[in-house]
């Protein structure tokens, strides 16, 4: 069978003149909006952390509202059900493109778990890194230090978030979960207080436009996609599925909770009006 992303890459048109006028606009807006919380962010951060340390009262919530007006400028909109994981713990989603970070982060304070490449990555990895995300390898033997670094992070109250596919995807689809990151969860010092929340985002393309609009995968550039995110007279929507958060003490091992967690993301992505990929065979 051939795997879905063998597929050629969609090729869309160029913006004409309203869309590069849109492009230019909307571009303006959002790296005000991005860059100047981005600044403000900072400055409050340097008061910030002598005070609280690691913990982090007051500086995610402007995370939150440039990711809100990001989403507000862009036209996309977001509906939501269920609540966010209040408890101590993670969430895990799954990854159909870079939009994912602005629609998660307008909803809640998070910080992402996120591989150590994009740490190295130009502008991306600065913004990663200035928002507190956490770098990671994913590798078993790196399990057990993850698992302090993970328990420093909930211990300051930071609530996590990763995507266990791995990928990101064309949005048409739930990936099989990697198994490893959640190794971490299993330690002694974290699995009887922890609870993994899981979330399902589906989005929905507006009317004529192509089912996976939003998708951001293969050897797609992400100037290019953002342009065409800009340049785009009217936006559909997201629907974000927010499930009951599951004990980590509940499941005996990684494969087990791992597989629990992937079943609700797809229900919900299924429910939210997406048609997901067959169950494939997990990998480790």
């Amino acid at each position: 069978m051939t795997p879905w992303d063998a597929r050629p890459l969609p090729q869309d048109a160029p913006p004409g003149p309203l869309g590069w006028l849109r492009v230019a606009l909307r571009g303006l807006a959002m790296g005000t909006t991005v860059f100047g919380g981005l600044a403000l962010l900072l400055l409050l951060r340097l008061i910030e952390a002598p005070i609280f340390g690691t913990r982090r009262p007051v500086t995610p919530w402007i995370t939150q509202g440039v990711c809100r007006v990001s989403l507000a400028i862009l036209g996309l909109k977001v509906t939501r059900r269920g609540r966010p994981l209040a408890e101590r713990g993670a969430m895990v989603a799954n990854h159909s493109s870079w939009l994912d970070i602005f629609v998660l982060n307008a909803q809640a304070n998070l910080y992402f778990v996120s591989k150590a490449e994009v740490s190295g990555w130009p502008g991306i990895g600065w913004l990663a890194r200035a928002t507190g995300t956490v770098f990671i390898a994913r590798d078993r033997r790196e399990a057990a230090r993850q698992a302090r670094l993970f328990e420093t992070r909930l211990h300051h109250g930071h609530r996590l978030l990763f995507f266990p596919e791995g990928t990101s995807t064309d949005g048409r689809r739930v990936l099989p979960f990697k198994t490893t990151l959640f190794e971490a969860f299993l330690a002694e010092g974290l699995r009887h207080e922890m609870r993994l929340q899981a979330v399902s985002l589906c989005y929905h393309a507006p009317e004529g436009a192509r089912a996976d609009l939003y998708g951001w995968w293969g050897e797609m550039t992400f100037g290019g996609h953002l342009v065409q995110m800009l340049a785009r007279r009217r936006h559909g929507s997201v629907t974000l599925v927010y499930h009951p958060p599951l004990r980590v003490d509940a499941y005996p091992n990684r494969k087990s909770l791992a597989r629990a967690l992937e079943a609700h993301v797809r229900a919900g992505f299924e429910s939210a009006g997406a048609a997901p990929a067959p169950l494939r065979q997990h990998r480790p």
